[in-house]
């Protein structure tokens, strides 16, 4: 199985580090991408709602919700640095081919929804700050689809520094709107000790909690906190876990901090002059001038909102790469795979915009939190199972005591969100002119989830796997073979990529030779390590490669073919001729997936510049 952002894996190395501080300050930087989850757009409303309409009185809200996020992504962070999986591949481990579909369409349902509020809430931003129109900052941020990859291909330090700067312009704009709104402590402090004013507050406080724990974050930290190289012992896992979790616990307080202060804004502002039904940031944003007496306080509010937008959609279309090669084991062109992320929340924000105009932003706000609800029980339940299971975790799964407490928090998360989508549904159902085609769509769609969900929760309970995490990788070494009498070439050369498109060349090879001729088995290492190192390069994926080349190799022996091998490295296209020229071969045999036009941007184009480069034959095998 390939690693979990493999352009990145391990590239941060945390030792020989002279001092504590240093090892720390090597460790620290995941937590704070996934930090931005917590203060994205989608919880502006809530904390803008629970400050306007109810003062100080929920702050205590946030402190616990953010005690749970704390928890479960130490999880998360636990799963990636024991096992070195992230919580997409440990599910694609664990379940069957078709569980595994239907959790992978969800969580990129998720990551769309996500990428919904958070391409509006940047847009929002753009709109307040310098007035374009939405439609327009929706269009723009498909701009940072490129940034993304122009800082990944900068290295994973270069897009921690870029994120952490963001958080800093959040939390610097949120320290002069305090300033602005002096605050009263006294009740700021009475508002962290737990109570419920109402029926309402109960409403809001349900929203808080419900929107506190991104499902992406979960599938983001358990990558993420694998880009640190460290030493594999017991002691050194130990290490790595104890820096990961003081990395998570600093940048979620100031998450923490973050959605705490607008909170607080809201009720130094809105609440004490007696506006007690702002919600929507447009609304927010234009009253703070006329109440703080300085034009500072809603532009500060605006730019804060434009870096929690810009930050939460870096991370979250980079959690959309990992989803899908984690559950799907596809790996295709990053700068594709960002373009579709994005475009999946443009489109649908770019139509209802056009159709309905700019004030239904806040309904679409609230409908892609309702999205996210139906997944977060899929990204949590298994994550629990997973860091609760003493063979994958090999001897560092957690205690009973937190076992329980995750538990508490997943049926409180979880069951709040069921509430929340039930709630939705059922207003729908109310205020539909066809109830009858919801009756038939989107009620057996959410049963059918909530099936699901029961079968994810007890599963584990009843089938304990005999096994650690189990590769289901694609590689296939069961391979038929056949004999043919007329042969002609001597010197053959064929490439094998260790899928089912091996079986077909090979054996279009052996009609040239046959036992006679002499063959070169080629297969190129792609990594990012690769292009950078080349022969110089010893990760796991070239590791791999190697002791599937010697079997391939070995097989082949014993059945009477005479067969050397050839490791290359970098872009297929271009190593594949150097060993070629190299070499005295009569023909080169190539096998294809079959695909063609849009799949060859996808998935990129080998043969068409590989045989311009060669001044022998080219065999083309179509699957």
């Amino acid at each position: 199985m390939s690693k979990s952002l493999e352009e990145v894996h391990e590239s941060v190395s945390t030792q020989n580090k002279s001092s504590w501080i240093k090892r720390i300050f090597a460790f620290l930087g995941p937590a704070y991408l996934i930090s931005v989850g917590y203060m994205d757009p989608g919880n502006w409303a809530t904390d803008l709602a629970g400050g306007s309409q109810f003062g100080y009185s929920l702050l205590w809200v946030l402190l616990m919700s953010n005690i749970m996020a704390l928890l479960l992504q130490s999880l998360s962070a636990r799963l990636g640095i024991v096992t070195q999986r992230d919580l997409a591949q440990a599910s694609r481990e664990t379940y069957s081919k078709y569980i595994n579909y239907i959790l992978y369409f969800l969580a990129e349902i998720a990551i769309a929804a996500c990428d919904l509020a958070e391409v509006l809430g940047m847009a929002i931003g753009l709109n307040l700050l310098f007035g374009i129109s939405l439609i327009e900052g929706v269009i723009i941020t498909v701009l940072d689809t490129f940034l993304l990859l122009f800082l990944i291909n900068k290295g994973i330090r270069k897009m921690e520094a870029f994120i952490i700067a963001l958080v800093a312009i959040i939390g610097i704009s949120f320290v002069f709107e305090m300033l602005f709104a002096q605050p009263e402590i006294a009740k700021v402090a009475t508002g962290l000790i737990p109570s419920i004013p109402s029926d309402a507050a109960l409403y809001i406080a349900i929203g808080i909690i419900g929107a506190t724990v991104m499902p992406h974050n979960l599938y983001l930290h358990s990558s993420l906190v694998q880009t640190r190289k460290f030493d594999r012992s017991k002691e050194g896992i130990k290490q790595a876990l104890k820096y990961n979790f003081i990395d998570s616990t600093i940048a979620l307080n100031l998450a923490f901090f973050v959605n705490a202060a607008i909170l607080i804004l809201a009720a130094a502002t809105f609440y004490k002059n007696g506006m007690y039904d702002i919600a929507e940031i447009q609304d927010a944003h234009q009253l703070l001038a006329p109440i703080l007496g300085t034009k500072w306080a809603p532009a500060l509010f605006a730019i804060a909102l434009i870096a929690a937008g810009q930050s939460s959609t870096i991370t979250g279309t980079l959690a959309g790469q990992i989803i899908m090669e984690g559950y799907l084991n596809l790996r295709i062109q990053p700068w594709i795979r960002r373009i579709i992320t994005r475009l999946i929340a443009i489109v649908p924000a770019v139509v209802v915009i056009s159709v309905f105009g700019e004030s239904v932003t806040g309904k679409m706000l609230i409908l892609s939190q309702v999205i996210l609800s139906l997944q977060l029980g899929f990204a949590i339940i298994p994550l629990i199972h997973f860091v609760s299971d003493k063979e994958k975790m090999k001897g560092f799964e957690i205690s009973k005591p937190i076992q329980i407490a995750s538990w508490i928090i997943a049926v409180i998360i979880v069951g709040l969100n069921a509430k929340l989508v039930f709630n939705e549904i059922q207003n729908w159902l109310q205020t539909a002119s066809n109830p009858t085609l919801l009756w038939i769509t989107v009620v057996p769609t959410a049963i059918g989830f909530g099936i699901l969900l029961l079968y994810i929760i007890f599963k584990p309970f009843f089938s304990k796997q005999t096994s650690a995490l189990k590769n289901h990788s694609p590689h296939n070494l069961h391979l038929k073979f056949e004999e043919k009498d007329i042969y002609k070439k001597k010197n053959i050369a064929v490439t094998v990529d260790f899928s089912d498109a091996d079986e077909n060349a090979l054996n279009h090879a052996f009609e040239l030779g046959g036992l006679e001729a002499n063959y070169t088995l080629i297969h190129i290492v792609e990594t990012i390590g690769a292009i950078m190192y080349g022969k110089n390069i010893e990760d796991h994926e070239t590791q791999i490669d190697r002791e599937l080349l010697s079997k391939y190799q070995e097989m082949l022996t014993e059945k009477g073919f005479n067969v050397d091998t050839q490791l290359g490295y970098g872009k297929p296209y271009k190593a594949i001729p150097k060993i070629i020229n190299a070499g005295n071969f009569d023909i080169l045999v190539m096998g294809t997936h079959g695909h063609r036009g849009l799949s060859d941007l996808l998935f990129g184009t080998t043969v068409d510049n590989l045989r311009h480069e060669i001044s022998i034959p080219l065999f083309i095998i179509k699957k």
